[in-house]
């Protein structure tokens, strides 16, 4: 027994001594075969066409000509004479609110203005009609008074020089005219000085706040009497009548909606490709196939935070003859930054990039070369090439069966 498992691990031995060389040729053999084995490639062919650089984005409809009523004060509304979607002319009177409470403060006011003005005006004269007509009468018996003083103050000095008259006299007479000259003044002085600066000054603050109040109620009154500012439609009318309103609610809004604005909302990486004039192309989903054309009007001057977006806000103006755009819509927006004409383009996915250029892999027979290129615009899907290839030239996009391919890569299609 021992002797016969010796020769069969002898036997094993020499089987695996003869059979391991056969396996490595077999191996080495398979390793250059898979090694030469052609890689299928997707390719492309360079083609002359035009190209167009393109930023898509998002943006809303606004109204360029647009009115908004707000309520003026707290009130009711009386009546409203047009509906949501309505044709309106300028002048057209389209909502009445209740304006009695307003109506009663412009007369208060009215009133008020009144009476202040009469003050001013007795304030003019001197005093009401009465106090007037009394101190006319006392200036003519003070002026009397004076002149009598006068006349009994030289005729005593005449008999005093000839001894009839004694110097107790004439003084008694001096003060008498002194005292009617002093009434004489304050007389003249009621005349024309009777009331005080800040008396003055409080009557005509008391006009002007009553002026005030009485332009306040007044524009009330006037906004209380909706009317259309120019022709438009009626795009929004929150308000019902016989609802009440808070100061400053939105009544209603006009607009002329045969021009729109577009406010497009463009990532803050594209705006410095943004200019004056550039083509846009609007679309809305609730029309499918429409397309609006309009120009860049307005250049972002800052970018702000939208949702989760730091964005530039550009504007245009789009013609909308036949209404269909309205506002508040969410729209598609297209913004053409750069169009070129008869160029060479090839795909995205077939431009490379190195630490020094871009290139793509030409495909010579059954080989891939690599051909440095220059570019210049590019797209979602293409790129143009201004330098390195021909029109008709066959490039390699990637390969078929996800091997790695470059210079010199044996391929197939």
């Amino acid at each position: 027994m021992p002797l016969n498992g010796n020769s069969s691990e002898r036997s094993s031995r020499r089987w695996w001594v003869t059979a391991l060389p056969i396996l490595v040729a077999v191996l080495v053999l398979a390793a250059v075969w898979r090694r030469d084995d052609p890689v299928p490639v997707r390719t492309a062919v360079v083609e002359q066409a035009s190209i167009r650089s393109l930023i898509s984005t998002n943006g809303k409809i606004e109204p360029v000509n647009n009115f908004e009523a707000h309520a003026p004060a707290a009130t009711s509304v009386r009546q409203v004479l047009v509906k949501e979607g309505d044709f309106v002319k300028k002048g057209q009177l389209l909502l009445v609110l209740d304006d009695t409470e307003v109506r009663a403060q412009a007369a208060r006011a009215q009133t008020l203005i009144k009476a202040a003005q009469a003050d001013l005006s007795a304030i003019e004269r001197g005093g009401n009609q009465e106090e007037v007509l009394n101190l006319e009468a006392q200036l003519v018996k003070a002026r009397t008074d004076r002149d009598s003083a006068q006349r009994t103050l030289d005729a005593l000095k005449r008999l005093a020089q000839q001894g009839a008259a004694s110097d107790g006299e004439v003084r008694e007479a001096e003060n008498a005219l002194a005292r009617a000259d002093a009434q004489l003044s304050l007389l003249q002085k009621k005349q024309t000085k009777r009331y005080s600066k800040p008396e003055v000054a409080r009557v005509e603050a008391q006009r002007t706040e009553a002026q005030a109040t009485l332009d306040a109620a007044q524009a009330v009154v006037a906004k209380s009497n909706v009317r259309a500012p120019f022709d438009g439609i009626v795009y929004s009318l929150p308000v019902k009548a016989g609802g009440f309103v808070s100061a400053g609610d939105l009544l209603l809004q006009v607009a002329d909606l045969t021009q729109v604005l577009v406010r497009a909302f463009v990532d803050e990486p594209e705006v410095g490709r943004l200019a004056l004039g550039q083509l846009i192309e609007i679309t809305w989903d609730a029309m499918p196939g429409r397309v609006w054309q309009a120009r860049v009007t307005a250049i972002p001057s800052t970018v702000r935070l939208r949702g989760a977006r730091n964005v530039g806000e550009t504007t245009c103006i789009v013609e909308n003859k036949d209404l269909k755009l309205l506002p508040n819509v969410d729209v598609g927006v297209t913004i053409l930054t750069a169009a070129h004409d008869h160029v060479l383009v090839v795909p995205r996915e077939a431009v490379r990039m190195d630490d020094t250029r871009p290139y793509v892999l030409q495909v010579l027979g059954h080989q891939l070369k690599r051909r440095d290129v220059e570019t210049s615009l590019s797209n979602l899907t293409q790129v143009e090439v201004m330098r390195g290839l021909s029109a008709h030239d066959i490039i390699a996009i990637n390969s078929s069966n996800g091997k790695p391919i470059g210079d010199g890569t044996q391929v197939k299609f």
